[in-house]
């Protein structure tokens, strides 16, 4: 399970981080890894097998296989072939084995951090999402992760190997000839301290071309959104130049990334051939003056060929590895971003709810804005229907955000039924509450899915019920597919006015104790808000409602109508109380919208 870190954590490097989420996978990290060396293993036996065939022909009787009994050659000959097919399927085995552990480690380790980071996202306050893009939180859950997935599939096992190589051929270099063995070593230490400062340097460069792969990706987020919007003004030119602008930002970083880790290999395989000439020459004059047997000599030619190629490699692999730890770290980072709307312990379920709702004293700023809630102060009876009406700004949707826990007070309380909602957990709370918003979200579903989105198991009859008193089923019923046409991509092939009542459908299948129209009619004709408001009086009998409106004429009947002005309650009344009030704001705002005055 995924966690929120400290500070502190964040500090230490991205692989050690990353180590502290594959506890659930060590056994198989274990297994994997033994796979891979044993595969490398086996890998490295055939020129010990060609030295073996070289020992025979030339040493006859008194080779390898001679000394333990075996004097025929041609039997020497078959053990060493049969010997020989052991080791090519062991090395095939292993293989095999060494792939399907990484590979399905990689993805299994993909999947629980995509899904640690998603669910801890949807645990995080309203304003984390007000402050970033959403491209940028989609790189992070698709391409970091994707990134991190290619390295468990391939680099971990390269790493693995390389280390393994230089070991087990160092260890024979010194049982052949300790002389060519010391110079086997020479440069192994150059590479290393060559890459840990090479890994240093391409670290920050990774890093920067994740966040602009991030920019970008929110560019792309936002323009595909607001599509209609780009055409509508015939801004296609000036879009695609931004998002040419942001590519080729993205294009200069990796730029600046690969002229870097381009010059790794080249330069390692300077060094490694420096090591090869000196053991060529060295055991060659070893071999022509007897101190070591030609087999042997054969074995260190084709041991330093299968030296050469995994470390020239390296830098390859180096640079998956740095791509992996700067995705990790963007990804963990993510993990570590702490919660600040932590759910309180008292549970309630809905039908305990009554729904009283007591605004007390609050106070309330957007972070590095002015202050919008002063000395809020209102009490919602259970069972009362309410309006808030008042300019833009005034306050009115935040106050359903503070309802709804979207942020918290910075001062006073807010009260359900006499209880702190701080304290209650916060998906009883939620779950007591029914939103019908301005901006609906339907789901890339089907109108059935879409209303039964708070409650997915109900059956078919239950939401043609919600549907009818919605005045939504008639429409829903006129279409080829009925209830099981899909409504696109956040309802985009359904008008303003059929997203609305679709959304109070599902509203009214939820069956809240508390229900929130938050500027529901806004952007309907007159007929879709005169079907919206028979719906309303319908819905609302029984339990606590809020309506937020800027059309008076949808809240003429409710049982109290509050008018806000910069965080306060300026007037407060039924509909009939506030028009009589001779230049107040809510008179002013009456006539204006029926016409008496312009």
């Amino acid at each position: 399970k995924f966690v929120s870190g400290n500070i502190v954590r964040k500090k230490r490097a991205p692989l050690f981080r990353l180590i502290q989420h594959t506890k659930p996978y060590r056994v198989k990290i274990w297994l994997a890894s033994t796979f891979s060396i044993l595969n490398r293993l086996f890998d490295l036996a055939p020129p010990v097998l060609i030295g073996a065939a070289v020992d025979i022909v030339v040493r006859r009787e008194n080779s390898i296989f001679g000394s333990i009994g075996i004097e025929s050659l041609r039997v020497q000959l078959y053990t060493l072939g049969i010997i020989t097919l052991m080791i090519w399927i062991s090395e095939s085995v292993f293989e095999y084995l060494y792939k399907i552990y990484w590979r399905n480690l990689a993805q299994s380790l993909q999947h629980q951090l995509r899904m640690g980071a998603y669910n801890h996202i949807q645990d995080l306050e309203l304003e984390y999402f007000e402050e970033r893009h959403t491209g940028g939180l989609m790189a992070i859950l698709n391409d970091d992760v994707n990134q991190l997935e290619r390295f468990l599939d391939i680099g971990a096992n390269d790493i693995i190997q390389v280390i393994t190589t230089v070991v087990v051929i160092s260890i024979s270099f010194f049982i052949l000839s300790p002389q060519v063995g010391a110079f086997a070593m020479v440069p192994i230490p150059i590479i290393l301290i060559f890459s840990i400062k090479f890994q240093k340097k391409l670290e920050p460069r990774y890093a920067a071309m994740r966040e602009k792969v991030g920019i970008l990706s929110g560019r792309l987020s936002n323009n595909l959104s607001g599509i209609a919007s780009i055409k509508s003004y015939t801004n296609e030119e000036y879009e695609s130049g931004r998002v040419a602008d942001s590519s080729l930002e993205y294009q200069d970083a990796n730029k600046h990334a690969i002229a870097l880790s381009s010059a790794f290999s080249p330069l390692i395989r300077i060094v490694v051939v420096v090591g090869f000439i000196l053991m060529l020459i060295i055991g060659g004059i070893q071999t022509l003056e007897g101190s070591i047997e030609v087999a042997a000599y054969s074995v260190i030619i084709f041991m330093i060929q299968r030296l050469l190629w995994p470390l020239t490699r390296l830098g390859e692999t180096l640079d998956q590895y740095q791509r992996a730890m700067a995705s990790t770290t963007r990804i963990l980072d993510l993990l570590d971003t702490p919660i600040n709307i932590v759910s309180g312990k008292k549970r309630v379920s809905t039908d305990k709810i009554k729904g009283k709702i007591v605004l007390d004293d609050i106070h309330f700023g957007y972070k590095r804005r002015p202050s919008i809630m002063n000395s809020f102060s209102a009490i919602i009876y259970a069972g009362q229907t309410i309006a808030f009406v008042g300019a833009t700004g005034a306050g009115k949707t935040t106050l359903i955000k503070l309802l709804l826990r979207f942020y918290d007070t910075q001062h006073g309380k807010v009260l359900i039924d006499g209880i702190d909602i701080k304290e209650l957990n916060l998906q009883d709370l939620r779950a007591g509450i029914g939103l019908v918003s301005q901006d609906t979200f339907l789901i890339d579903g089907t109108i059935r899915e879409n209303i039964a989105y708070g409650k997915p198991e109900t059956l078919m009859h239950h939401i043609i019920e919600a549907a009818k008193i919605a005045e939504v089923h008639e429409f829903v019923n006129s279409l080829p597919d009925g209830y099981n046409t899909l409504v696109g991509e956040r309802g985009q092939k359904l008008s303003g006015g059929q997203r609305q009542r679709v959304s109070i459908a599902r509203a009214v299948l939820k069956d809240p104790p508390i229900l929130i129209f938050d500027e529901a009619t806004s952007s309907v004709d007159n007929e879709t808000e005169a079907a919206i408001q028979r719906s309303l009086e319908r819905i609302t009998e029984g339990r606590t409602t809020i309506i937020i409106a800027h059309r008076l004429s949808t809240i003429r009947h409710v049982d109290q109508i509050y008018v806000i002005e910069n965080g306060r309650i300026i007037e407060k009344g039924v509909h009939e109380e506030l028009i009589a009030l001779a230049g107040g704001q809510y008179s002013t705002l009456w006539k204006v919208q029926t016409g008496e005055i312009s």
